[in-house]
């Protein structure tokens, strides 16, 4: 079941005269996905075939196909929320949920019973993360703590504590099946080598919050504190995002045994709920408690900052055509930057929602944008463009 509507997308653009800022709505057709939960949904995931399984609150998981038709339910015992669901990217049948304190092992083709299930933390689960070899999943709970499940061995091989508040998210490193990162409401972002129980790296986003001064943003934002909500890595597995309570978009690059914040910048007014990069790119999606949903391109940054890694002081525009919906070339520039070098949003939607999850996959070969809110359905956004 599916429902359609229009809104309208924001795009910030050059159009034809120098130093002038416009504004380009674009108006795309959103889908609903429907019928599949009976409450809010919490997370998202996509399988490498173009299935997609949602966990909802209520111990409810549903598995859909590429046109938003709900293929199969399970509602798990105990009720507790899925909090995060994972395919297989090896196995793209099975799939990872956690619920309540619990590791769940399904198979898509049939969802009423587990194949196998973990209870590996001591506290509700917020966040798997499943490394590329396969071997190791890891699980970030309320209590602060990651626990390393070894797939392979069925146990925990390492329990890592060192948030002093709830863990909202972890993820490993692509082509670094022994590197993950990870972001908690204490404020804080770690890197992670499971050679070593202790992090490598660790910051504190509050400190860096007064750098930030300058950019404009709504009264009070200050006083949000900035608590980590979600990371996420780059496909290249050296750039990640962190996306905070006070707003602000950070991304750091992984030099060697430590990191360094390569970019701060604000387009949301309240907090970002969910950072998610695109695969195989340096395209940034971000979703809000403003119910607001942005595309970001930092591939310039990211690109100049490794051929420049000393002080850069002034940031390169960048330009792209795109063709409008009758596929006639507009020339219109597209722009990450306004006159005075702030990072400016490609891609802004107004989605209106609290945002709970941000996908980016391809259906039917074209990228989307997938989002799950406060409501039971999933929001299909076409990003054909891109």
């Amino acid at each position: 079941m599916f429902q359609c509507l229009f809104i309208i997308l924001v795009q910030w653009s050059r159009v034809g005269f120098p130093g002038s800022l416009f504004l380009v709505f674009w108006a795309i057709m959103a889908v609903k996905w429907t019928g599949g939960h009976s409450s809010p949904i919490l997370c998202l995931n996509a399988s490498q075939e173009g299935l997609v399984a949602s966990g909802a609150e209520g111990g409810d998981l549903t598995v859909w196909g590429e046109d938003g038709t709900p293929l199969g339910h399970t509602c798990f015992q105990g009720a507790d929320d899925v909090t995060s669901v994972l395919f297989s990217p090896s196995c793209p049948t099975k799939l990872y949920a956690s619920h309540g304190e619990t590791v769940s092992i399904l198979d898509v083709r049939s969802l009423k019973g587990s194949l196998d299930h973990f209870h590996v933390n001591e506290e509700e689960i917020n966040c798997l993360s499943l490394n590329e070899t396969e071997n190791l999943l890891a699980s970030a709970d309320d209590s602060g703590t990651i626990k390393i499940l070894d797939l392979e061995n069925k146990k925990v091989s390492r329990s890592l504590k060192r948030h002093s508040n709830i863990c909202s998210s972890v993820a490993f490193r692509p082509q670094r099946p022994q590197s993950l990162v990870s972001c908690g409401l204490d404020m804080q972002v770690m890197l992670w080598n499971l050679h070593k129980a202790r992090p490598l790296w660790i910051t504190n986003l509050q400190e860096d919050e007064t750098e930030e001064m300058e950019s404009p943003q709504s009264p009070g934002q200050l006083l949000n504190p900035a608590l980590a909500h979600s990371v996420s890595v780059a496909s290249c597995g050296n750039i990640f995002s962190c996306g905070a309570e006070d707003g602000k978009v950070r991304i750091f690059r992984v030099m060697g045994v430590k990191c360094e914040q390569e970019l701060g910048f604000k387009g949301h007014t309240l907090g970002i709920s969910q950072v998610c990069f695109l695969p195989g790119s340096y395209l940034l999606l971000t979703g809000g408690n403003d119910g607001k949903i942005m595309l970001w391109d930092i591939s310039s940054e990211v690109e100049k900052k490794q051929k420049s890694p000393a002080k850069h002081t002034h940031r390169k525009k960048t330009k792209r055509a795109i063709g409008n919906k009758q596929g006639r070339n507009t020339h219109a520039s597209v722009t990450g930057e306004d006159e005075h070098g702030k990072i400016l949003p490609k891609l802004s939607l107004e989605h209106g929602e609290k945002v709970n999850w941000l996908l980016g996959t391809k259906i039917k070969g074209y990228q989307n944008i997938l989002v799950a809110d406060q409501t039971n359905c999933i929001s299909v956004y076409p990003l054909k463009e891109f």
